[in-house]
């Protein structure tokens, strides 16, 4: 019984961020209506965790039928998520418009990488190009070598599955109080330009190279800000940028003198050598026995598989196990309408006639359809 208890999402079947969008809305309580099409893969053998609480429904959106399914399922929504490349939508007979006739107080949340307008909107594309004109791909990577991809968890997933949760939350409240719906244009471009404000702001007070990457305090320029290799081959990290954290790992790192010299960024190289030297005297075990839970901002650096048997994500169930998945648990927390996982991924087309059934479509009605091909 999560906070969104009694909301419903439509959500049109796509990848990457809307469906972790629908995922979030799934934990937080909502029923989540996965709209599938005839012969896509199914969901259990998939073992993709962002099915995990959804309900799947089959239609047919090419056939006039099918489309005045979804419709019909429209008037009884709070949101649909559409996933598509501008216009698709409209194309298919279910675009904003349509819907928002249907029903005025839906939520039509868009979810693109480029935006529902401008010269590249009907482009294709993918994380790495739409963290790529945001100067964020530009920005990682190591001093001297090509900029690096840090997975698609800047586009795809904070710029674009985070933003897509934020703007339906917002668009539910502003509901509640005008009693009208409206269009969310979520881009995963805007997205990642928004992580970037950090930067912005370095920027122009001075303090940052824009030009320059793997040569500034955050992205691996400063020594006391860095990953470093330990005597097994394992890597820790440490972030003292505050001058007490620093304090305390030269006092635990038994560091020299020249690391007074904190903030000089002309020694920043030479002392990252001697910092790299001093961590491959130990284990990363051993350094966790010396530094882990103090104020030095340290922790070992541990794979996506390692990291659920970590004694801090054990005891705050960061990670939980469903259908012989590992995966994160639902957050954030709530304290008095818990976020919970309803169930595993459902099979393709499970929930059809259970959904439509309860959205007041008959045995009959449903029989026409089947035998008409606009659900499955």
């Amino acid at each position: 019984m999560g906070p969104l208890n009694g909301f419903t999402v439509i959500e049109l079947a796509g990848i990457g961020p809307a469906p972790m969008g629908g995922m979030m809305l799934a934990d937080m309580g909502a029923e989540v209506i996965r709209i599938e099409r005839a012969g896509a893969p199914d969901p259990k053998a998939m073992k993709d965790v962002s099915f995990r609480g959804k309900k799947s429904v089959v239609l047919n959106l090419k056939d006039p039928a099918g489309v005045e399914v979804l419709l019909r399922m429209v008037e009884n929504a709070d949101v649909l998520i559409d996933p598509y490349r501008p216009g698709v939508c409209e194309k298919l007979g279910i675009g904003p418009e349509v819907c928002l006739q249907r029903n005025p107080k839906l939520v039509f949340a868009r979810m693109t990488g480029w935006g529902q307008d401008g010269p590249l909107a009907n482009a294709a594309g993918h994380d790495i190009n739409y963290i790529a004109i945001t100067g964020a791909l530009y920005a990682t990577g190591r001093a001297g070598e090509k900029p690096v991809p840090p997975l698609n968890l800047v586009g795809d997933m904070g710029g674009g599955g985070m933003l897509l949760v934020n703007g339906v939350l917002a668009a539910l409240l502003e509901t509640a109080s005008s009693g009208k719906g409206q269009v969310i244009d979520a881009a995963m471009v805007d997205g990642a330009a928004q992580l970037m404000w950090m930067f912005h702001s370095f920027q122009a007070l001075g303090v940052w190279d824009a030009g320059k990457r793997g040569a500034n305090m955050l992205d691996g320029g400063a020594h006391f800000y860095d990953t470093y290799e330990c005597a097994d081959g394992e890597y820790v990290a440490i972030g003292s940028i505050e001058p007490q954290f620093y304090a305390l790992l030269m006092e635990l790192a038994q560091l020299p003198e020249a690391f007074k010299a904190q903030h000089d960024q002309a020694q920043w190289p030479a002392l990252k050598e001697k910092l790299a030297d001093i961590f491959k005297q130990k284990t990363q075990a051993q350094w966790c026995e010396i530094m882990e839970g103090t104020d030095v901002c340290f922790a070992p650096v541990l794979s996506f598989v390692d990291a659920p048997k970590h004694p801090a994500n054990v005891e705050r169930n960061t990670y939980m196990e469903l259908d012989g998945v590992t995966q994160p648990s639902p957050a954030p927390r709530f304290s008095r309408t818990p976020s919970t996982v309803a169930h595993g991924a459902h099979s393709l087309g499970e929930d059809t006639d259970a959904v439509l059934k309860a959205m007041g479509f008959g045995e009959q009605e449903l029989a026409q359809l089947r035998d008409g091909g606009s659900i499955h």
